[in-house]
């Protein structure tokens, strides 16, 4: 994770203007507070599970054990928010509270009983709300937490408090959602940060995040407007607006569960895009005079059609390696209201030139999208940014 202050303008977050969100006071006035953290029962907690709950039944058993079997020695607790649940989940949370305070782990539950949920955001906010620690670890319920993680994402999150800590995950089924997984795994410290536009969100995925009290009032809450919302990628891009660090411990700490009724199916295509190439505009584009982009396909032209009238404008040339779409020599946006409507042509890659925002998918060419910049001499988060 870099700090540099002029690496972090070449990444293209110096002038990163925070949105107009404002941030909330979460704590309550039932404990009292010491030093800034509230306390129960006069001890303090360093570190609070925070666990959104909604009809999770199948799986809470093997999550709460997973959390006796923590090897972390600091003070923690579980602080469980039911989302109007119709299973058992609430009383089956209810049954494991004497196991695990004989482990030593404070246990909170609160819930609603509203007909309908209110969203994974509210129940994350009011999971924090409740809860009592200095630092934050974020589980889902369908999820297992191997027994180091607490341990080890604390003792990083201590050096870097203003920074969201993750880890490497293990899907489980396994090999559910491959290419993704191995994405998440692999991105290098700098690449965390270069590839926070692309099509799989945030570049570390939410039920591996752990970070600070004090960083989530500033950057949070998170967004409560329910379902098809994406309150983790708006938390995600927040933080970075903020100058928010990112950091994955390489070691896997969480089995990540793929089902169907996960929370992220809800969430659109075209809500993922719009929010991605609008932040792609504010962090990256709107700082440059020029630009090309890498594709000349399908997904290079909607986001050129994206783009806003202005940015539009800086594009100089689309690039590509497939001959027919170069023989046409130009692409021509046929919706423009402008006379005549902009002709944009159509390169070679070998005969364009940088900056670059490549709307080739990661990992689908073989390793020839790769041997391609690299034969260039690019350096990403600079002369180019991966969107797909």
């Amino acid at each position: 994770m870099t700090t540099d202050p002029q690496k972090q303008r070449d990444y293209g977050f110096a002038e990163c203007v925070p949105s107009k969100r404002l941030c909330t006071e979460l704590l309550t006035d039932d404990c009292p507070v010491r030093d800034g953290v509230r306390t129960a029962g006069g001890d303090s907690i360093e570190v609070s599970v925070i666990l959104p709950v909604y009809n999770a039944s199948l799986w809470l058993e093997e999550c709460l054990q997973a959390v006796v079997e923590q090897d972390f020695h600091g003070t923690m607790e579980l602080s469980v928010f039911d989302d109007a649940s119709t299973d058992n989940s609430r009383a089956l949370v209810e049954s494991w509270q004497e196991k695990l305070e004989k482990r030593g782990v404070a246990v909170v539950i609160s819930g609603h009983e509203s007909a309908k949920p209110k969203g994974v955001g509210y129940a994350k906010n009011q999971a924090v709300a409740q809860s009592s620690g200095r630092f934050l670890c974020f589980q889902d319920a369908d999820d297992i937490m191997l027994p180091q993680r607490v341990r080890l994402q604390y003792e990083r999150a201590i050096l870097h408090p203003n920074a969201i800590v993750g880890c490497q995950v293990r899907r489980i089924p396994e090999g559910s959602t491959e290419r993704y997984t191995r994405w998440i795994n692999s991105l290098s410290p700098e690449q965390l940060l270069t590839q926070v536009y692309t099509s799989h969100g945030p570049t570390v995925v939410m039920p591996t995040w752990f970070c600070s009290r004090d960083w989530y009032q500033k950057v949070g809450p998170f967004d409560e407007g329910g379902k098809g919302v994406p309150e983790d990628l708006l938390f995600f891009y927040e933080s970075l607006c903020r100058g928010g660090g990112v950091i994955r411990l390489n070691q896997c700490l969480l089995l990540y569960r793929y089902h169907p009724h996960a929370a992220t199916h809800s969430v659109l295509e075209d809500t993922i895009w719009n929010l991605r190439v609008d932040f792609l505009q504010q962090k990256v584009i709107n700082q440059w005079n020029s630009f090309t982009i890498w594709n000349a396909g399908k997904q290079g032209r909607k986001l050129y059609r994206s783009l806003s009238p202005a940015n539009q404008k800086k594009v100089k040339a689309f690039c590509d390696v497939d001959e027919n779409k170069i023989k046409k020599g130009f692409y021509t946006y046929e919706e423009s209201k402008e006379r005549p409507k902009p002709k944009i042509p159509v390169l070679h890659f070998k005969e364009s030139s940088p900056p670059y925002i490549v709307c080739v998918k990661l990992d689908m060419t073989g390793g020839a999208l790769e041997e391609n910049l690299l034969s260039l001499q690019l350096k990403e988060g600079v002369d180019y940014y991966h969107f797909n």
